[in-house]
């Protein structure tokens, strides 16, 4: 059961509805930008992460499709899912599967009349009062097991359709190769690439000329196809904003370090294995965002960026951070970090003091560094998703007094770290899917204020316990001096009381 139905997770109804000439690349980098900002925000599936070069060669097969018969009825599929997107965003999330599982047994065990259970019994008018008071109780009851049920149902159904909508889609394709039009429409793309590629360059060398003519200030190259950046873009001593989003470049040119006035990079949705340590000369950098490429480290360059306000490498492989990160990047307010191979945070992370937002999720974070507490600023921290990996959470994450949002949901935590009740700002936490004891799960049924309040008082009983230990051994150590003043260490079996016997 899917509890998050969405056409993301349909390859080719997703590549389709990016393709369409109705749907303009405006909207699409804003629904893109829309997704990466949104940092509780959940992949479409791991399994399609993974599956990404065999995504590729499905969109290339799907983008030969040039038959207007056949754009025709995708089109109509396309606006078909586009009126089912808009009814599950109506609906919201889809609920919990064990709570409608519980909705359910719940609504059965109702269903009964309760008036049944007094037939043939003579009542007074007051336990006829309680009686008609609980018949009302359980007709709300009933109303809202109801209510789970048929929103869980109406999902389940846009769910089907959406499936339904895949399967035509493939069906239609499969026509159209079996029709034939497909070789003859591989030679009619092929037959244009030159072009193609000419009209890039010249479009290129244009954009260049008049950046270095009349002082440009931004460049927006998003989806050419480019296989590169010029070294001439190094020259460009005036760019403030540079976005290269959704290209093909495998690498960017040293002479990037010449970009001494640009605040903002985007070279997501590219084919980066790594990036130059020249980004460290970009000292006006504040945005940047490298998310949706092959990058497996973070040069040790990016230090360097001190004015870096937002860093997103989310959607990544990347299985470390820069030791020394924290003490360079300390006017950064924003670490997006989700789908990488990250196992932990380095401890200078502490030292990020205006840091806003944390966003690791999708990792293999075995913990998190006690240092993240020096954190004073943050205020939304989401840890979810790394499964077997993260079984605690540090006790210092109680100095986080301005966090308004936790995430931890699937991971392994047995129990909230005993300062969880100083979190005053605390007011929205997410706890599902974890074997969790600390508090009980009654108490974070009732929300997180029930939740802090319950932590609040297993640390003030903890408080209690060590200050009577300490007592304890305070008036034991003074017992024992009281016998070392009168009677003095043992000096053997003989002496039992040797230093009264030296007093006398």
């Amino acid at each position: 059961m899917d509890p998050s139905p969405s056409p993301r997770k349909m390859r080719i109804l997703k590549y389709v509805m990016t393709r369409i000439p109705s749907f303009k690349r405006r909207q699409l980098q804003e629904l893109e930008n829309e997704r990466l900002l949104r940092p509780s925000a959940l992949p479409e599936t791991y399994t399609e992460l993974s599956q990404r070069e065999s995504y590729t060669e499905l969109a290339e097969r799907v983008a030969q499709l040039t038959d207007d018969d056949i754009l025709g009825k995708i089109r109509a599929v396309v606006v078909e899912v586009s009126q089912i997107r808009s009814v599950i965003q109506t609906l919201g999330e889809r609920p919990d599967p064990e709570a409608v599982g519980l909705a359910k047994s719940r609504y059965a065990e109702a269903e009964s009349p309760f008036a049944v259970q007094f037939d043939g019994i003579s009542l007074t008018e007051e336990e006829m009062e309680v009686v008609e008071k609980r018949r009302r109780a359980a007709k709300r009851e009933m109303q809202m097991y109801s209510a789970l049920i048929s929103l869980d149902e109406m999902h389940e159904t846009y769910n089907k359709l959406l499936v339904v909508a895949e399967r035509r889609l493939h069906k239609l394709y499969d026509t159209a190769k079996a029709a034939g039009k497909l070789s003859a429409i591989d030679k009619k793309v092929s037959s244009f690439l030159p072009s193609i590629t000419e009209e890039v360059k010249e479009e290129m060398a244009d954009i260049l000329q008049d950046a270095l003519m009349n002082g440009v200030e931004r460049i927006d190259l998003s989806y050419r196809q480019l296989p590169f950046v010029p070294e001439a873009f190094g020259k460009l001593r005036t760019l403030v904003f540079l976005n290269l989003f959704a290209n093909k470049l495998t690498a960017l040119p040293d002479s990037l370090a010449g970009l001494a006035s640009l605040e903002e990079l985007n070279v997501s949705t590219n084919l980066f294995a790594s990036l130059p340590e020249a980004i460290g000369s970009l000292q006006q950098l504040q945005i940047l965002n490298v998310s949706s490429n092959k990058l497996i480290s973070v040069p040790d360059g990016i230090c360097k960026c001190r004015s870096l306000v937002e860093f997103d490498a989310s959607l990544n492989q990347i299985k470390k951070l820069p030791s020394n990160i924290g003490y360079g990047l300390v006017n950064l307010r924003k670490l997006l970090m989700p789908l990488n191979k990250l196992r932990s945070l380095p401890n200078s992370i502490g030292e990020m003091i205006c840091l806003q937002i944390l966003d690791v999720h999708f990792n293999e974070l075995k913990g998190l560094p006690p240092s993240i507490g020096m954190l004073k600023k943050l205020e939304v921290l989401n840890v979810s998703s790394n499964f077997n990996d993260l079984t605690c959470l540090p006790d210092t994450i109680g100095s986080l007094t301005s966090l308004r949002e936790l995430d931890i949901c699937n991971n392994q935590i047995q129990q909230l770290p005993i300062t969880f009740g100083r979190l005053v700002n605390l007011t929205r936490l997410s706890v599902e899917h974890n074997p969790l004891a600390v508090p009980p799960p009654e108490v974070v049924e009732e929300g997180v204020e029930a939740v802090k309040v319950y932590m609040s008082r297993k640390l003030y009983d903890l408080i209690v316990e060590e200050e009577k230990i300490m007592v304890l051994e305070r008036e034991e150590q003074a017992r024992a001096g009281w016998k070392s003043l009168f009677f003095g260490p043992s000096s053997g079996p003989g002496s039992t009381y040797p230093y009264l016997t030296h007093r006398l």
